[in-house]
């Protein structure tokens, strides 16, 4: 337990210290005479540089533990800040931010894969990945605001400073701080015959795969869903900044995204979630999700923070549930691999959300793709193997057993 408090603590100054660079890079690109096409060419391309990073982390956080990669990734992304902070042409900031990609495609994996490890049994793994969630989204409430609001008082260069020197010293923290739980010592996730019930209740073939030798497969088609999570999140964080580049424009749009992650935090909180089944949960939040783009698509006359608001809150629902709907496809094992696919396909889906709005943001609103991304997505999520009736089942065994 000490090492999950030592480990939000640090998610979250990270978190807080990454988020709070989202409504000031746009402008700060603008400033070096950057045009639009070629800011959606930046940010995708530091998500598509979170694909060699996230094989890597696949198989060396299996391997050698999360805690070294937790404290590279953090430290090498401070490093490359203080770079940031000095350029003066957008084809340097090109250069930096991909490298950034790759050095911070180690920290999810490595994080999640930690969490999940620690875990006494089932129930307590969704309550970590709910409470990754949570950290995560409270980072994000102020630190879009805040990150406005330092550039607006102190300018970039510095503003990037500072913001490289908190990761460095959060690096350094986590070095003494963090402690691994190495796979082979990871508690069982029920305890004899409670996990070996809880197996077959879900599906996960426990017994199959013993007498095989392999680990369970994960179906491909739950992956599609992040690529068009990401996606979609990529081409809002795409056109937000772009609605002002001024610096008390940053501020508006700062608070913009606050109050997406204001939504996230407000079903974050609702616990009782977590009893219910992953899958419906990650198939009717992705609904939620698609109907909100398409309101904002649509112009709905609906509050436009409105709208934001109940984006976050189809975030706040799905994320912790797509990270415990592939624990228990994973059968317990491998938890770097199958998170690192997880981030692959985030990685994924943020490179084509903002290429796609930056070329065709003058033919068609870019939150139109979004919708259409995400529907397909919960079009196909219910071919999976496993049915929700299923996993409804075997999360009342475990609500009774836990």
């Amino acid at each position: 337990m000490r090492t999950a408090i030592w480990l939000y603590l640090f998610l979250f100054v990270a978190f807080f210290d990454l988020h709070a660079q989202y409504p000031i890079l746009t402008p700060f690109a603008v400033s070096l005479g950057a045009a639009p096409s070629f800011i959606g060419l930046m940010m995708g391309l530091y998500s598509i540089t979170h694909l060699p990073g996230n094989l890597i982390a696949g198989v060396g956080v299996d391997r050698f533990g999360s805690r070294l990669f937790i404290v590279f990734s953090l430290g090498a992304a401070g490093a490359i800040l203080l770079l940031q902070s000095h350029v003066t042409n957008p084809w340097q900031l090109l250069t930096l931010r991909s490298v950034s990609g790759f050095v911070l495609a180690f920290l999810s994996p490595a994080c999640m894969s930690l969490l999940a490890r620690i875990a006494t049994s089932r129930i307590r793994q969704r309550k970590l990945m709910a409470g990754n969630g949570f950290i995560h989204t409270l980072a994000s409430v102020v630190s879009p605001a805040a990150g406005a609001y330092l550039v607006a008082q102190i300018g970039f260069t510095t503003a990037f400073n500072v913001l490289g020197w908190i990761l460095i010293v959060t690096a350094t923290c986590a070095l003494f701080f963090i402690r691994d739980v190495p796979a082979q010592m990871a508690v069982p996730l029920s305890g004899g015959a409670q996990a070996k019930a809880g197996a077959e209740a879900i599906g996960m073939r426990g017994e199959a795969a013993k007498k095989s030798g392999k680990t369970p497969a994960v179906p491909w088609l739950i992956f599609l869903l992040p690529v068009a999570m990401s996606c979609a999140q990529g081409i809002l964080s795409f056109e937000l900044p772009l609605m002002s580049t001024t610096k008390e424009g940053m501020m508006t749009t700062g608070l913009l995204f606050s109050i997406v992650s204001l939504g996230a935090l407000f079903t974050l909180s609702m616990l009782f979630l977590n009893r219910r089944s992953p899958f419906q949960r990650s198939l009717w939040g992705a609904f939620l999700l698609a109907l909100a783009y398409f309101a904002i698509a649509a112009g709905v006359p609906i509050p436009f923070y409105a709208l934001l608001f109940v984006l976050g809150m189809a975030k706040g629902v799905i994320f912790p549930a797509l990270s415990s709907l592939l624990i228990e496809r994973s059968g317990g094992e491998r938890y770097g691999r199958v998170f690192s696919i997880l981030s692959i396909a985030f990685s994924v889906g943020a490179f084509l959300g903002p290429m796609l709005a930056g070329q065709l943001r003058d033919f068609v609103s870019p939150y139109y793709i979004a919708f259409v991304g995400l529907m397909i997505a919960v079009s196909v999520l219910p071919f999976y193997a496993d049915t929700p009736r299923t996993r409804d089942r075997a999360d009342a065994h475990f609500s009774h057993s836990g």
